[in-house]
């Protein structure tokens, strides 16, 4: 097995696509349950906007670990230890499980109280709470999935990807019609089907992966059940990689369910239409997500070959092709945006309010397409404390923003959604700077 990369086009390629596709399967899933709920009523689609970032907070965290352990894995790749990516996996794997019991116990205490307080109409804030005391339970399922891709991405195992998401999908779509409605002789649960749905098919997705690791021999060409005895430094060198991530990630989407709840004190009508940028933002940003993770593994792969000359080039390949693509997605919103939020069935009003807010979010995705590249490239060094300054700084710039625009001069949402270019403008000079100055070329992982 093959476990030092290359840094051309095809290589690059060659890791992105089937990246890609891993995650457009799960936003395809969240774009589904949305437009089901949105059968249901403007409430629950409004509803759905709160739910959904408050549980990306924790999956978010998952993220974390999942990037910090997969430079990780691609730095012992690039130096060619397959039996140390076994260890690193394995103990990754135990770290997720006990981050995700404190995600469910912090839920069940912090949540009901929180949502009550800060959500204006009781209605929608009973409804996010029953919601979200099912919904969290499928947090163990996620984390364990997600550390698969950890191992597969910093593997170059990237084509084994798909399995999981396309099952997951699937499942996903057949529960959300069945549960959520009450089809095929299935019982009617209306907004919390979608909960229900989204558990049972994380479920499936980490069974039928695993499954695959386990055909294809990756658990033997690893090593991982050789030693599975507690190791604390493999621990904390995990952890020490990790939790700076996974602050950055807390913090930085705990401001968007924060923005979020600004929105919400602007009407359900705000509500929904920011529900469905968020749906557009998480479907046409995974290829500059993708990318990113690219540039996180093969970055620290070549770091560990001792080909440190060869960084700042592999990362500007990468954003050009991350631009070019997303300005193909740019050109094809701002030339038929009425096209993809028809898909809602929210009505000629819903979509002319939320044209000219689509239009802001099209720039926003130009600006992350190269922003996140270069962010998680400072990631593929092993420099992850820079990554939690430089979004924290972005972060305390961010939450200002929305607070003097939706708040303070309450205007339109459409200014509201001006926060992305703030936060992508901030962040990508940040990352870009901190690389252009070679600092991180003593940095030992």
């Amino acid at each position: 097995m093959e476990l030092k990369l290359e840094t051309g086009y095809r290589s690059i390629l060659g890791m992105a696509l089937p990246i890609t596709l891993s995650m457009l399967v799960p936003q395809i899933n969240f774009i589904t349950n949305n437009i089901f709920l949105s059968g249901l009523g403007e409430q629950e689609l409004a509803s759905a906007g709160i739910t959904g970032v408050y549980y990306l907070i924790f999956a978010v965290i998952g993220s974390g670990l999942n990037n910090g352990l997969q430079a990780l894995i691609a730095r012992r790749a690039g130096q060619n230890l397959p039996h140390e990516i076994g260890r690193l996996f394995l103990h990754g794997v135990w770290i997720a499980l006990g981050i995700a019991a404190l995600g469910i116990l912090t839920t069940y205490l912090l949540a009901p109280v929180v949502m009550r307080a800060v959500i204006h109409n009781p209605a929608i804030a009973e409804q996010v709470i029953d919601f979200l005391l099912i919904r969290i339970w499928g947090l163990p399922l996620l984390y364990l999935y997600v550390m698969r891709n950890a191992l597969l991405v910093g593997t170059n195992q990237t084509r084994f990807l798909v399995w999981g998401t396309l099952s997951e999908a699937v499942v996903n779509i057949f529960l959300d019609y069945t549960l959520i409605y009450g089809n095929l002789g299935f019982p009617a649960l209306g907004f919390n089907g979608a909960a229900y749905a989204s558990i049972i098919a994380e479920g499936t997705g980490l069974l039928v992966i695993y499954a695959v690791i386990r055909l294809k021999g990756l658990h033997r060409s690893f090593a991982f059940f050789d030693d599975t005895s507690a190791n604390w430094s493999v621990t904390k060198l995990i952890l020490v990689q990790s939790l700076p991530l996974i602050l950055q990630y807390a913090i930085s989407i705990a401001s968007w369910e924060y923005f979020y709840l600004l929105i919400e004190h602007h009407g359900a009508r705000a509500l929904a239409i920011s529900n469905t940028m968020r749906n557009i933002f998480g479907l046409f940003g995974i290829f500059s997500w993708a990318f990113a993770s690219t540039t996180n593994t093969m970055v620290s792969n070549i770091i560990g070959q001792g080909r440190t000359p060869e960084v700042v080039p592999l990362i500007k390949r990468v954003s050009g092709i991350s631009f070019f693509i997303s300005l193909l997605i740019f050109v094809c919103l701002n030339v038929a945006p009425q096209w993809f939020l028809s898909f809602y069935g929210q009505g000629d009003d819903f979509i002319r309010e939320a044209i000219p807010v689509v239009r802001i979010v099209s720039v926003a995705l130009l600006l992350m397409s190269v922003g996140t590249v270069w962010l998680n490239a400072v990631t593929g060094t092993g420099n992850t404390v820079v990554n939690l300054r430089i979004e924290f700084i972005t972060i305390v710039i961010y939450c200002g923003y929305v607070y003097i625009v939706l708040e303070y001069l309450n205007l339109p949402i459409t200014w509201g959604w001006g926060s992305e270019w703030v936060y992508w403008l901030s962040m990508f000079s940040m990352a870009f700077f901190y690389i252009r100055s070679g600092k991180w070329k003593a940095k030992t992982i």
